[in-house]
């Protein structure tokens, strides 16, 4: 089978010749490009002839899965996959696997750093320090004590219960359904206005879907405390970001720790969020350390080897 990797994996020749060397094994044949590309023209060319497609997150519409007569299955190096036309996967009879987990610990540790660099106004102070200025009128507060909202108790939910647990947090929880894992570290279930009505921290950690999508609204900022930060790791999606930039202006909540957009960076300039108050913000490299991105090349190529022999993994699509 030809298989095709149309974006970059961010490893190594070395971790990436390592990773595939299996399925070269087995006279499969591995294509590569270490460059990424938006142009529908030019990924079509690069695909056309695909048996199994592998990408991150770049977005893969329906023109392109649909230029490849004989695409059979698509490996997703990303947890995510609402950037892929699913869709059209399911009309053609694609299988879909993604890399779930991979990013777990790396996800987890930056919601976690976003907490501690809103609270301490880690940003600002170092603009200060650099103009030669002091700590002036900045608050410290520390994480320790504070009550923590998780929304959404997955893998990254449960592993963020657990660092926070460790540095002192009392822990609510929202999720469809009860997960004893979070239990044991000392979370309560609540429903989603009690969680977001009594958090110091609010950190965002669900899929984006239609019951998901625009979630946290103008409607539920407003139930959050004002001296409380939202912490989003997740996706985008899931809040108004335009509500979001207002409520800090005005006030409403006292900061914010935003990796991830209704966009894929860079952000334009007039983007709100980019002027409201009191933010940190990164470019979506929640997942993106270094030991995040060994782990994801070897699973990619590892779900297209499971799939090859009749027992797939991951599966988004059977």
């Amino acid at each position: 089978m030809k298989i095709i990797v149309l974006e970059p994996l961010a490893v190594t020749a070395a971790e990436f010749a390592v990773a595939v060397e299996p399925l070269k094994a087995a006279g499969h044949k591995v294509v590569s490009y270490d460059t990424r590309s938006d142009d529908i023209e030019e990924l079509q060319k690069r695909a056309h002839d695909a048996d199994v497609l592998v990408i991150a997150n770049m977005p893969l519409r329906r023109e392109i899965i649909t230029s490849c007569s004989r695409l059979k299955m698509l490996s997703v190096a990303f947890t995510g996959v609402d950037h892929v036309d699913i869709a059209a996967c399911r009309e053609r009879g694609i299988a879909v696997s993604n890399c779930a987990g991979y990013s777990t610990q790396a996800v987890a540790e930056l919601a976690i750093g976003l907490m501690i660099g809103v609270m301490r106004n880690m940003v600002p102070l170092d603009n200060d320090v650099r103009r030669g200025g002091t700590k002036g009128d900045f608050s410290q507060c520390e994480v320790s004590g504070k009550t923590l909202g998780i929304v959404g108790t997955g893998a990254i939910g449960q592993r963020v219960a657990a660092i926070a647990a460790a540095l002192g947090c009392r822990l609510l929880a929202y999720n469809r359904t009860e997960k004893e894992e979070v239990k044991k570290v000392g979370a309560s279930y609540v429903d989603l206005d009690t969680l977001l009505s009594e958090s110091d921290i609010v950190s965002l950690h669900l899929p984006l879907n239609e019951a998901t999508h625009g979630l946290i609204s103008r409607d539920k900022l407003a139930l959050m405390k004002r001296s409380s930060i939202l912490i989003n790791t997740s996706r985008g999606g899931l809040v108004d970001n335009q509500a979001l930039a207002d409520t800090l202006a005005s006030g409403g909540i006292a900061g914010a720790g935003i990796d991830v957009f209704d966009m894929e960076p860079p952000i334009p300039s007039g983007y709100a969020l980019l002027h409201a108050p009191n933010t940190v913000l990164t470019p979506h490299i929640g997942f993106a350390s270094q030991e995040a991105m060994r782990i994801r090349a070897k699973l990619v190529f590892e779900n297209i080897i499971r799939w090859m022999e009749g027992k797939p993994q991951n599966v988004i699509v059977p």
